[in-house]
C-alpha cells in the first residue's frame, strides 16, 4: 500500500530537495508539488491526501492558515525556519514540525511517525469509560472484547490527532478514539499534561532534567519549557506535604 502525499512549498530549492527525499521512499507517492497554498487547497478539495508536508511562512496563505481552512484535513507536518510557530502548530494537531534545512534522517523519523498514525487509525479502538465516582478503573474496547485497565497501571498516553495510545506498566498498548484534551478531562488528577503530545502519570516519574522525563520502566518523555516549572512546582509541592505528614508523626 502507497500513501498519497503533497509537497506545499514556495522555495524551489527547497521544493525540489523535499520532492528528492521524498521519492526515494517506496511506500509514499507524490501527488502533486505545489509552491503556493491556494494550488494545494485545490488538489485537496479533490483528491485524497494522506500526508502533507508543507512550509509555514507562504506569500498568499501561510500553511497554518491553509490547515484552519480545511475541513476534515490530513497529516500535517511542517517543516520551517521559523520555530516560532512550533506552538501554534502543535495546537492544531499538526503530528510533526521539522526545522530547516530538511534532512533525511528527520524526514524518515516524521514518515515513520505519520504511517504509524494511519495505520492506527484504521484500526483504531474505542474508549468505554466508565463515571469514574469512587472506581479506579475504566474499559478499553479490543480485539477481543473490552479490556479492563486500571488508572494507575497507565504510565503515559500520547497524542495521535483525533485519538490516544495509551501505555501500560507491563508494556501493553492501547489505541482510543478521542483526542488527548478530551481524555484528560475523564481521567484522576495525578495524570499531568508535560508537552503537548504528552500526558504522564504522575506516580511513574523516576527522574526530570532540562528536556526529558524518565518513567518507571525506562520510557523517555520530552518535556516542554511550558509546562517544566509547574511539573518542577508540584514535585516540591507533594515532597513538602509528605515531609509536613511524616513530621507529624
Amino acid at each position: 500500500m502507497k500513501y498519497n502525499c503533497l509537497i506545499i512549498e514556495d522555495n524551489i530549492i527547497e521544493r525540489d530537495l523535499l520532492e528528492m527525499y521524498l521519492d526515494k521512499i517506496n511506500i509514499l507517492e507524490i501527488k502533486s508539488s505545489c509552491q503556493h497554498a491556494s494550488e494545494a487547497f485545490k488538489i485537496l478539495s479533490s483528491t485524497r491526501i494522506d500526508i502533507v508536508f508543507s512550509d509555514i511562512d507562504m506569500p498568499d496563505i501561510s500553511g497554518i492558515e491553509l490547515l484552519k481552512g480545511l475541513k476534515n484535513p490530513p497529516i500535517f507536518i511542517f517543516t520551517t525556519s521559523h520555530l516560532e510557530h512550533a506552538a501554534e502548530s502543535f495546537e492544531l494537531d499538526v503530528l510533526d514540525f521539522i526545522p530547516k534545512p530538511v534532512s533525511m534522517e528527520r524526514l524518515i523519523k516524521s514518515i515513520n511517525k505519520a504511517i504509524e498514525h494511519l495505520d492506527l487509525k484504521s484500526k483504531v479502538q474505542t474508549l468505554e469509560v466508565e463515571q469514574r465516582g469512587d472506581r479506579d478503573f475504566f474499559f478499553i474496547k479490543d480485539s477481543k472484547g473490552y479490556a479492563r485497565l486500571n488508572y494507575e497501571e497507565i504510565v503515559y498516553i500520547e497524542s495521535f490527532g483525533d485519538f490516544s495510545k495509551l501505555r501500560t506498566e507491563n508494556g501493553q498498548t492501547y489505541t482510543a478514539l478521542i483526542n488527548l484534551k478530551n481524555l484528560s478531562l475523564q481521567l484522576p488528577d495525578f495524570f499531568i499534561r508535560v508537552h503537548k503530545q504528552y500526558l504522564i502519570n504522575f506516580n511513574k516519574i523516576m527522574s526530570v532534567n532540562t528536556s526529558e522525563i524518565i518513567l518507571d520502566g525506562g520510557a523517555k518523555i520530552p518535556i516542554s519549557i511550558s509546562y517544566r516549572e509547574e511539573l518542577l512546582q508540584l514535585i516540591n509541592n507533594r515532597t513538602l506535604n509528605r515531609i509536613a505528614k511524616e513530621s507529624a508523626f
